[in-house]
């Protein structure tokens, strides 16, 4: 089994080491052929394959910068790709991905456990043993109780809702566990299928051999929390740390900050560096502040990483030395429009067919700040993820808007004279309002009116997140991002259609799908150990996706993004498709 997941990682990063290193000055919007060099020597995009100004050198503090607010700073709870980012720095998991650049940085190593973990010869029972001298920032032991009640709370979904769920579905085996608040165990430890033999000792149980489990323990979710310290819906405001660093404070909506760990120990650690004396995240809504503030060396990196906007884009691209510290790295990530099927009159698959045809792909592009920020995706899995074909029904290719077919689609679902709709998009994220604009007027030629709902984006899971406010808002198309799990075509896609996976807030099943053909496949690829027999799986279940037609796939994301050329050790990381937060220092100190 261990090859197993070895070989899972090989097949799922195969596209991405070629699509990374392709990556060069002269690609996409075009510049100067010549490379750009920056004051510590690093060229445009090196980042994205290597390590850019390594050092060892200790001390100062990182600006984070963001134009919104963490969706929360509870492990079992936030699900933001930068607030996993931002996860590394206090919290800690049994087998973490390492800080390296390329397919090196995809392969999962011990972090809390000792080793990587002993698995049965039937692939359903893993034994891990922890390291020893591993403490929680009060200097208190981390047992293996710990880790399975912090495993526990993910279960209490009526509590901490919003976050990954994949290890319910992994471990309850028809138990039906309702996490440790509603336990009538009285060491709140009732969950059957996790075992602590002794307190450096964890063993799962699952009820069927399932090859992605390992990555879903590498989530913040398997973080572990003393029960102790546990505050329910408020632990978000305070929690405590297992890694490098704790939070000194945190005020929403304006910043967090991040101060070393007085109880961690390095010789525990061989995932971090924690070469920074601290890391500030602050809030400043406004996207073009943020880049007028890291372009001048006020701070040091966009926590958010979604790409600077149009003017900054412009001065980047053209001036060589603030080029020459910028990475364009692609991404397992896909920016796209759900469409709702529980929402009238997109339960009509024709409708949702209408939509396909109406929407310019180049516009999406566009929106997004043209060639830069990616390729037009053709389906719902990135080219990256094992699965990927160029299944293309709708001839998104061409990225433009197929009128006559949208028409052709809208008499067949009985709206000759097109409806009335609601688009929700994240008015925390510009890039994204514009995609909804240009949704907008696509829609307007073939008779389709579009009013635009704008939410804070730290909001998510509990507006486009709960179906009972998209229907309630009448939102029927909602423009967001996906970026994988976890380095396979389930980490990427299984979250969006798994009809199991339908939550009432923190819901990620937009198009609310639930298809006994792609349940039947999801289940097959789940118990495949072959990974080739799973990534057939999830073509045929992309097929139907598109085929059903519940989303807009829009664009395969590359960011263009500016960090500060004082940070040493920058690396993009393929687990979490941006720059990773954990192995920056600086070069001044400061």
């Amino acid at each position: 089994m261990k090859k197993q997941t070895m070989a899972i990682l090989a097949v799922g990063v195969a596209g991405l080491m070629s699509v990374t290193s392709a990556c060069g000055g002269s690609k996409g919007g075009g510049s100067s052929s010549a490379p750009s060099k920056s004051g510590n020597g690093s060229t445009f995009n090196a980042a994205a394959t290597s390590i850019v100004n390594p050092s060892t050198k200790k001390g100062g503090t990182i600006h984070l910068l963001s134009t919104q607010d963490v969706d929360s700073l509870d492990p079992a709870i936030g699900y933001y790709a930068f607030v996993w980012n931002l996860q590394q720095l206090y919290t800690r998991t049994l087998v973490a991905y390492p800080m390296k650049p390329g397919q090196a940085g995809l392969q999962l190593a011990p972090d809390l456990a000792s080793a990587m973990p002993t698995i049965s010869a039937d692939g359903k029972t893993y034994t891990f043993k922890l390291k020893s001298g591993i403490k929680f920032d009060d200097g208190a032991p981390i047992t293996s109780k710990d880790i399975k009640y912090g495993i526990e709370r993910t279960f209490a979904q009526d509590v901490l809702p919003g976050g990954p769920t994949y290890l319910i579905a992994d471990l309850d085996e028809g138990q039906k566990y309702p996490g440790p608040y509603k336990d009538t165990d009285p060491n709140k430890m009732g969950l059957k299928s996790v075992e602590t033999p002794d307190d450096s000792t964890i063993v799962f149980h699952l009820a069927e051999a399932n090859s992605d489990f390992i990555y879903h323990l590498a989530m913040g979710s398997a973080s572990p929390v003393e029960p102790s310290k546990d505050t329910g819906a408020k632990y978000a405001q305070a929690p405590e740390s297992s890694g490098p660093y704790k939070i000194a404070s945190y005020a929403p909506q304006k910043s967090i900050k991040f101060v070393r760990n007085p109880n961690w120990d390095p010789s525990t650690d061989n995932i971090r560096t924690a070469l920074p004396d601290a890391y500030d995240f602050t809030i400043d809504t406004n996207a073009d502040d943020v880049d007028s503030q890291l372009l001048a060396g006020t701070g040091d990196i966009d926590a958010g990483q979604r790409g600077v906007q149009t003017a900054a884009q412009a001065k980047i691209l053209t001036t060589p030395s603030l080029k020459a510290d910028a990475v364009d790295a692609p991404a397992a990530t896909i920016r796209y429009i759900s469409i709702q099927t529980k929402v009238a009159p997109f339960d009509n698959v024709h409708c949702r067919k209408a939509v396909e045809y109406a929407t310019s792909g180049t516009g999406q592009q566009t929106a997004r700040g043209g060639k830069w920020a990616g390729a037009l995706a053709l389906n719902m899995l990135p080219p990256t993820v094992a699965g990927y074909d160029k299944y293309d029904p709708y001839n998104l290719a061409a990225g433009q808007s197929q009128v006559d077919k949208a028409k052709s689609e809208l008499a067949l679902c009985g709206k000759p004279n097109g409806f009335s709709t609601v688009i929700a998009a994240r008015s925390t994220s510009p890039k994204d309002v514009k995609q909804a604009v240009s949704l907008q007027n696509d829609l307007k030629q073939v008779g389709i009116k579009a009013d635009i709902f704008q939410y804070d984006g730290s909001k998510s899971s509990s507006t486009v997140g709960a179906p009972a406010i998209m229907h309630q808002k009448g939102i029927g198309l909602n423009v967001f991002g996906w970026g994988s799990d976890y380095p396979t075509a389930s980490g990427f896609l299984s979250v969006l259609i798994d009809g199991r996976q339908i939550l009432p807030a923190g819901n990620n099943n937009y198009s609310e799908i639930n298809d006994p053909q792609i349940q039947g496949w999801l289940i097959d690829a789940a118990k495949s150990t072959d990974p080739a027999v799973s990534a057939a799986d999830y073509t045929k279940i992309n097929h139907r996706v598109m085929d059903l037609a519940l989303y807009f796939p829009g664009v395969v994301e590359q960011s263009l993004n500016y960090y500060n050329p004082r940070l040493t050790n920058v690396q993009f990381s393929a687990a979490l498709g941006m720059i990773n937060f954990a192995s920056l220092g600086t070069s001044d100190g400061k």
